[in-house]
């Protein structure tokens, strides 16, 4: 059991008599600057027990009190232990179906990544990697909210390349059978939720399925290389929580170097993987606006730079927005797997050399509008289709930053599942 990276491990649930629609709420990275999502969530939830009790909202990070926000999420995790909200699954993995805002099934399996086999450096080979750059300085606050928590709950979506749908769809036909964990509507359209837990004969078959999957000489067939590092599970959603917990787990080897490690639960990080193929999954570009720049300028080195030319002849392009018009220029110089990340090696190069300011906006028509209202350049980014994301990372390393999102944020995981890790 347990071939690759992704294992079953002691799931902690909250019982039947919890309401689910008030204990499950949003990734505590979403609506950052939307202070009237969360204050609504606190309003739904009250005085109930509730995951909003149990993480830090990332809106909140940087506030006066956060301190005190980290001691009563400790608090909070720790009477939730003693007054017996949980019941808790040993050596489980969870068969999840949630219905998204749009109506469509997205299907995955909750189970524990092996933090031994992710890296979350550049150029990293390791069988669990990030797919986009990692902010190193995004991870010391996480790191407050980690040390000395004595549970986790995951927002953690990890991708799995399966065209034939060999690992997770095949566990529908049998959801019957299984034990239904949860099933609730998701509060603020998120859509709904299912869990079923998997007996031991389907995790089996599960982890024979992934093991398939990383068969080093099928892998190198699959993306026509020769003796490359398999690359099995790449991050979604959820970067740098994953980094967070790979970092507090090397910090507690380094603080105790005689201490055997090998089965400590902070050795594991909860995860949902999912298919990279499901229907529920839209790749969405990410646009830049630059501004308080020489706009001309930077038009020029950029067009020197890059080779850009309104002849289509590449299959790399950026749509310029600048002064109320639109041009499509297509990238002859690529420094990139991808037209997203030529543009962006351009732009960090020259910001760094000329200021200016960058910023990553959702949304051509936002851009567009942006540009001209702060008297700045757009930048409309192709969508970057699903097939490349493996390709890309295999042999680019981790995407630039703001590559693509991953569907909308009611869509984003939400939480459910929890579990100790301290002995």
């Amino acid at each position: 059991m347990n071939s690759t990276a992704f294992h079953n491990a002691d799931i902690l649930l909250p019982k039947s008599d919890v309401d689910h629609y008030k204990w499950s709420v949003i990734a505590c990275d979403q609506y950052t600057s939307e202070p009237e999502y969360w204050n609504d969530v606190y309003s739904t939830v009250g005085s109930a027990p509730s995951t909003l009790n149990l993480i830090l909202p990332e809106l909140y990070l940087e506030d006066d009190d956060v301190n005190e926000r980290i001691e009563n999420i400790h608090d909070t995790m720790n009477k939730y232990i003693s007054d017996g909200n949980f019941d808790e699954y040993k050596n489980a993995m969870v068969y999840v179906e949630r219905v998204q805002s749009n109506g469509i099934l997205r299907q995955g399996i909750v189970g524990a990544i092996d933090l031994e086999k992710y890296d979350f450096s550049k150029g990293s080979t390791s069988e669990v990697r990030a797919t986009e750059a990692t902010v190193i300085e995004r991870i010391p606050p996480r790191i407050k909210v980690r040390n000395g928590a004595p549970l986790e709950l995951p927002h953690i979506m990890i991708l799995i390349d399966d065209p034939d749908n060999t690992v997770i769809e095949p566990l529908a036909a049998d959801k019957d059978s299984m034990k239904k964990l949860y099933d609730t509507e998701l509060m603020k359209n998120g859509g709904s939720i299912k869990g079923f837990l998997l007996d031991d004969a389907k995790q089996e078959q599960v982890d024979k399925a992934l093991t398939l999957l990383a068969d080093p000489e099928k892998f190198c067939q699959k993306y026509s290389l020769d003796n490359t590092p398999v690359l099995l599970y790449a991050m979604g959603d959820g970067n740098h929580s994953l980094a967070t917990a790979k970092e507090f787990y090397e910090q507690l080897k380094k603080s105790s170097p005689e201490t055997d490690f090998s089965n400590h639960p902070a050795r594991f990080a909860l995860a949902e993987i999912v298919n990279l193929h499901s229907d529920a999954l839209k790749f969405e570009a990410i646009h830049r606006l630059v501004f308080d720049v020489d706009c001309d300028k930077l038009i020029g080195e950029m067009t020197q730079t890059l080779g850009l030319s309104e002849t289509e002849t590449s299959d790399q392009y950026v749509i310029c927005s600048y002064n109320g018009a639109q041009k499509k220029y297509f990238i002859h110089n690529k420094s990139s797997n991808l037209s997203v990340g030529s543009v962006q090696n351009f732009l960090d190069k020259y910001i760094k050399e000329n200021n200016g300011k960058i910023d990553y906006i959702h949304g051509a028509d936002t851009v567009v509008s942006l540009a001209e209202k702060h008297s700045g350049l757009g930048f409309i980014l192709p969508d970057m289709d699903k097939s490349q994301l493996f390709p890309t990372v295999i042999k680019d390393g981790a995407l630039p930053r703001k590559t693509f999102s991953m569907g909308h944020a009611e869509d984003k995981r939400f939480y459910m599942e929890a579990r100790k890790i301290t002995k």
